[in-house]
Parts: C-alpha cells; structure tokens; sequence
C-alpha cells in the first residue's frame, strides 16, 4: 500500500495520506489543516477544495449542491470523499 504526501499550497503544511485513506480523514489524523468539516459523506459540502495538481480517485458521491459537473471537472473536490492516487497539492476555495 502506497503513502503520498499531501500539500495545502496557501497554508504550508504537508501530511501523509495512505491510498486508501480519505484526504480528510488524513489531514485530521496529521492534525493540519485548514480543513473544516461536518458530515464527512460528501452531502455538506464543508470540505470543498481546489485540487491544484497531482492525482486522485473520489470514491463516495459529491453532493451536487456543492460540487457541480463544472467545478468537479475544474479541480473542486469534497475532501471526505477522494483518495490520493499520487502526490496531492490542494489550495483552499474560495
């Protein structure tokens, strides 16, 4: 099982996060941040970042009221609901 690591670019901090590990679950495991959370099944929509490189698999449905089509395809994700398949740079939305 494989472990990448996990930048958020504007706040400077950097976390593991195993391949089977939900990106969330990982920053709050590491306890940086800024994450903000609340249901953690991807229907709140608290946890929305940008994915600003690298790659991952979402693996729980992302609430359209939060993430459209558009903005998924943009790089917008639902922390609580995607796995890193690779190194993972995230910057905070908006």
């Amino acid at each position: 099982m494989g472990t990448f690591l996990v930048t958020v670019e504007d706040a400077r901090v950097t976390f593991p996060c195993k391949e089977d590990e939900f990106v969330m679950g990982a920053m709050l495991h590491a306890g940086k941040g800024p994450v903000r959370y609340g249901c953690c099944g991807g229907g709140c929509g608290i946890c929305k970042m940008r994915v600003v490189s690298g790659d991952y698999e979402v693996v729980k449905p992302m609430s359209r009221a939060h993430i459209s089509e558009a903005q998924e395809a943009d790089g917008l994700v639902l922390t609580c609901c995607v796995k890193p398949r690779g190194d993972l740079t995230l910057g905070r939305w908006p």
